[in-house]
């Protein structure tokens, strides 16, 4: 591929919402992420079915009345030739059908993961791209935080020596805990309907396939898995435990929940290698811990000799006034601004930054090898799930 183009473009890339109302789980974040390095504006949008809260939230995204849609098929049609990209935001199995609208339109976009609800599902996405020499992007948002960039330099540097074995988590209490008032959480309608990948791996799951991937550059070969249901939703997933084996001989554990009480949000990534071991916290999101064989232990923050994450572009504040949720998904969105440059400009675009289809598929055979150990109290291939599906 060719090397990305690092050009501003002169104005900020015209973006279409569909899905993102305030009403929704994320919607604000894109929204105030895409505009805060001035290379996304909101031209458009379909931001929900209900049209007192869509009418809302286009007035608070700045969004003109004439510009804002009742269906999302409309939009598509009406602003083809005005949009230089698309942002699906709608609860994940929806997904599939609006993603491929929208490339078989020769829209570019973007989509939040998870990008699909099955590895089928992924494959026809892969197809229509290809077919329209499409441009598609995956938002993964973690991997925008500085300090785990940091950390991914430090691991190809060869400092931690071999990876030998990673902990992966992403605890959260949500379906188990209660509000103030002693009422239990309402979730979204999607979120309580498991399909054959329950909804978790897709919410949670897939975000520390990522995360693995981005830092060590390995791939998942077998897992076996158990999982339960915990919380007040009887029948849904909730709570899940992994063992995995990766390529490169490195051994993996991966935990993510919904009924663990106390945890907000607990992602945590911990590596270990032969010489070396990194530690992150995303509620600590501005340092890394690192120790070493010597018995050297080390601190590193935005203000230390770091490479990465002192990068005028993450300056945004400076150090000890630490860069968060949102300014991490600004980052991606910077990254993703430049990729889709690169690709009008000379018809592809890479990035070590940005992720397509080819890393969604592999998450959902991952997740569908992950279920189906759960089920079966097997070590699961996951290339087996692969070829089992027709590849």
């Amino acid at each position: 591929m060719n090397a990305i183009v690092q050009a501003t473009a002169s104005k900020p890339l015209a973006l279409g919402f569909i899905g993102g109302s305030l009403r929704s789980a994320v919607g604000y974040a894109h929204s105030a992420a895409c505009g805060m390095d001035g290379r996304w504006d909101i031209a458009a949008g379909c931001f929900s079915t209900d049209e007192t809260m869509n009418r809302e939230t286009a007035q608070a995204y700045g969004v003109s009345e004439a510009r804002t849609y009742r269906d999302w098929s409309s939009m598509l049609v009406q602003e083809k030739e005005r949009l230089d990209a698309v942002l699906v935001l709608s609860p994940t199995p929806l997904h599939g059908k609006m993603v491929t609208a929208c490339l078989e339109r020769g829209i570019p976009v973007i989509c939040e993961k998870s990008l699909a609800i099955s590895g089928d599902e992924v494959r026809r996405i892969i197809a229509a791209r290809d077919a329209n020499k499409g441009f598609l992007a995956v938002t993964y948002n973690y991997s925008g935080y500085p300090m785990v960039r940091e950390l991914r330099r430090i691991i190809a540097s060869g400092r931690l020596g071999r990876i030998l074995h990673f902990q992966a988590e992403m605890p959260q209490e949500g379906f188990i805990r209660v509000d103030a008032q002693g009422n239990k959480p309402v979730p979204q309608w999607w979120r309580l309907s498991d399909g054959d990948v329950p909804t978790i791996h897709l919410d949670l799951g897939i975000h520390l396939h990522q995360l693995i991937f981005y830092l060590i550059r390995q791939q998942p070969l077998a897992v076996v898995a158990d999982q339960a249901s915990n919380g007040w939703f009887s029948g849904i997933i909730d709570n899940v435990m992994c063992l995995g084996r990766y390529s490169g001989n490195v051994q993996g554990q991966f935990w993510f929940s919904k009924s663990a009480l106390g945890h907000r949000n607990g992602l945590r990534l911990r590596i270990y290698g032969s010489e070396g071991s990194a530690e992150w916290y995303q509620a600590n999101p501005e340092e890394l811990i690192l120790a070493f064989g010597n018995g050297k232990r080390e601190i590193l923050d935005r203000a230390a000799s770091v490479e990465v994450a002192n990068m005028a572009r993450y300056a945004r504040f400076k150090a000890g006034h630490p860069a968060g949720f949102i300014e991490a998904f600004a980052n991606l969105y910077r990254d993703i601004a430049d990729c889709l440059s690169s690709y009008r400009q000379t018809g592809d675009s890479y990035s070590e930054e940005v992720f397509g289809p080819e890393l969604a598929l592999e998450g959902l055979r991952f997740l569908e090898a992950m279920t189906l150990s759960a089920e079966t109290g097997k070590w699961c291939d996951v290339a087996g799930i692969k070829m089992n599906q027709g590849e």
